[in-house]
């Protein structure tokens, strides 16, 4: 059995490196789209300038070859857009609409262009078609759902050219001429069937290539799954296939009937293996999901997934890892034979162990970061040695490869409905994983995306402390990226949860939260307020260290709300509480802030000693870069005070220490002259 990854849903296949590959007839089809790129549109009879790119339709039912098609189009096309393909699916698997707002931060991301997160879909469009303004790219839309999709991805630009693959007419985008997609002329399908079987069962019995052509209607789909079959039976002849498919009763087609003959050819361990391959989420399948689905070895699984590709039945993906793609054509073949020959609760069941091992994978991958601690070394030891990754780049890795199968997976558990308890861990450790390999800021999109799943799961489940947490992590995104008001609106929808809950770190959380955002929106005397209400709540629990540190926030209100002599008292109850607390290093940092305050009050003595204090505690918490800020303010107030001398020491002693920590001397000049 050759090892050879075949696209069922076209004619390009993909073999080993080693031989060549090639694209098989379609000549007219191409010579056609070629020419339609050329061609004047409506815009251009009329007078005017085309104001959008161009749209060229593939289509075709899923198993005609139309995604080859439209690939070696763009292969042959590709110079005349010098900054490349872009290339997205707008369908799931099972025929499920991808929206609009994900594909195109897919495409962003493609681009090397971020989007905030949780920006909705006309945002997400508009910095797409802005993205895309000053570039020639062509791009691919695969399994194209409607034609609103192709609409809102469209670059308004005649540079561009658009290449949508679809079942039927896209009704609503002007200038659209199909190109529809019927079967392989004789000679390039019967070629197809000979890279699987060799030239000579063709050549010794031509006829009866050309009549199991006939029997599979020139679908390369077909054919490739009937080459698969011919090429794990070298001793079968042609004729002897194209008997079998005649007699195969199947309603829906050619590629039902040989599909129907091969599904019938697999031992009964490996037909439920492909039928269960249908509940891989995007189906995107790698060995570790095959064997949870499966319940065997990975090994094992590694091996049957891999004869699957030699019988045509999966796709191997271009990836770094062991990846395989379930195709368009047969996914709903396998879903309808999962139904019939598996119990719903098999079917649950094959779900659950898949996601419990998707969570041990994940921990995993988190875990070979986390190498200065023993307990996590510990732990790491104790996982199975299918489970463990030799090393934290491995992971990493694993991570991004796997990232779409992931997400898929996250989104499925939750729409499931049934697994809401291995779905929250499933995206618990999602998060933990990419914040540990990718960090908060490069993950933020993703992270969005899966709270707002935690937070669905919250609502359905009536969870309130799980309500909270997720609309805290939504509304701190929604902060970072500039979008306060909403981040306002779901800190106080948080509040309401953990007061539901009864839970008061969420509660302090969001009351401080609320007050942080008011202060951005420059509502002062409310954010003090709020302020006010999380440190009574921090008092109240015996919380020094996090009262002290809230003393700093109320202060910061007063601060900027021109109310020195309040901003004053609180910095000094938030020295008094880091003091206590032993935290030395926000013990300095309070003492500068309060030095600042007294600046601002007009006391520049106090001020001076205030500030010669912060010195001495930012020496004792070794932190030199605020050493070097203080001395430089320190200069400044003692010029103010009429003591130039002592002035020059100072900032002679803030330079030393700048030479020996030159990435940080600019951005404390900045700050020494803000202030």
């Amino acid at each position: 059995m050759t090892d050879q990854a075949v696209d069922t849903d076209g004619v390009r296949l993909s073999q080993d490196p080693a031989e060549e590959s090639g694209f098989l007839g379609r000549t007219r089809e191409l010579k056609e789209l070629r020419a339609d790129i050329e061609r004047a549109g409506l815009d251009t009879l009329s007078g005017r300038k085309a104001p959008r790119a161009r749209v060229l339709l593939v289509a075709g039912r899923p198993g005609s070859g139309r995604t080859a098609l439209a690939e070696e189009l763009a292969a042959r096309v590709a110079d005349d857009y010098p900054d490349g393909v872009l290339r997205a699916r707008l369908s799931e698997p099972d025929g499920t609409r991808v929206p609009v707002e994900r594909l195109a931060r897919d495409l962003l991301g493609a681009l090397d262009r971020s989007a905030p997160p949780g920006a909705d879909e006309d945002d997400l469009t508009e910095a797409l078609r802005t993205a895309l303004a000053d570039r020639r790219v062509l791009l691919l839309l695969d399994a194209v759902a409607d034609a609103e999709q192709v609409d809102a991805l469209l670059p308004d630009t005649p540079d561009c050219l658009a290449v949508a693959v679809a079942e039927g007419p896209l009704t609503g985008i002007a200038d659209v001429r199909p190109c529809t997609l019927g079967g392989l002329d004789t000679k390039s399908a019967v070629e197809l069937l000979s890279r699987h079987t060799g030239s000579v069962r063709i050549t010794v019995d031509p006829r009866a290539a050309e009549q199991l052509v006939e029997l599979c209607q020139a679908q390369p789909a077909a054919l490739t799954l009937a080459g698969g079959w011919l090429a794990a039976r070298p001793q079968a002849a042609v004729a002897d296939l194209a008997k079998h498919v005649h007699a195969e009763s199947d309603e829906s087609g050619a590629l039902g009937r040989v599909f129907g003959l091969v599904y019938a050819s697999l031992p009964s361990t490996a037909a439920r293996m492909l039928r269960l391959l249908s509940l891989a989420p995007a189906g995107l399948v790698d060995p570790h999901t095959a064997s949870a689905l499966a319940g065997c070895s990975v090994s094992g699984a590694r091996t049957t997934l891999d004869d699957f590709v030699a019988h045509g039945l999966l796709r191997a993906v271009d990836s770094p890892l062991p990846e395989y793609e379930v195709p368009g054509c047969l996914h709903g073949r396998l879903s309808a034979l999962a139904r019939k020959h598996d119990r719903p609760a098999e079917l649950q069941l094959a779900r659950a162990r898949m996601l419990e091992r998707t969570v041990r994978l994940l921990q995993s991958c988190r875990a070979v970061t986390e190498t200065d601690s023993p307990q996590a070394r510990e732990k790491l030891l104790a996982t199975p040695r299918d489970l463990r990754f030799p090393h934290p780049r491995a992971a990493a890795d694993w991570l991004r490869a796997r990232r779409p199968a992931l997400l898929a997976a996250a989104r499925l558990a939750v729409a499931d409905g049934e697994l809401d308890t291995l779905a929250r861990r499933l995206m618990s450790q999602l998060v933990r994983a990419m914040v540990a390999h990718f960090g908060t800021r490069a993950a933020a999109p993703d992270l969005y995306g899966i709270h707002r799943l935690v937070l669905d799961v919250a609502e359905r489940r009536e969870l309130p402390r799980e309500k909270a947490a997720a609309l805290l992590n939504l509304a701190d995104l929604d902060a970072r990226t500039g979008r306060t008001a909403e981040a306002l609106v779901r800190y106080r929808a948080a509040l309401d949860a953990g007061r539901e809950a009864n839970d008061p770190y969420a509660t302090g959380r969001a009351m401080e939260s609320v007050g942080g955002a008011h202060l951005e929106l420059g509502d002062f005397d409310r954010a003090a307020d709020w302020f006010g209400r999380a440190l009574a709540q921090r008092l109240a629990r015996e919380e020094r260290a996090d009262a002290a540190r809230v003393y700093g926030r109320i202060a910061t209100a007063h601060t900027y709300a021109g109310r020195y002599g309040e901003a004053v008292r609180s910095w000094r109850a938030a020295v008094a509480g880091h003091r206590k607390s032993g935290d030395v290093a926000a013990h300095a940092r309070a003492l500068a802030e309060l030095a600042r305050v007294q600046e601002y009050a007009g006391r520049p003595e106090e001020s001076l000693r205030t500030c010669q204090e912060a010195v001495d505690w930012a020496r004792r918490a070794e932190d030199d870069r605020l050493q070097a800020a203080l001395h430089l303010r320190l200069a400044d107030t003692l010029d103010r005070l009429g003591d130039p001398a002592a002035a020059g020491l100072e900032r002679r002693t803030a330079e030393r220490m700048l030479r020996e920590d030159p990435a940080d001397a600019c951005e404390i000049r900045s700050t020494s002259s803000e202030d």
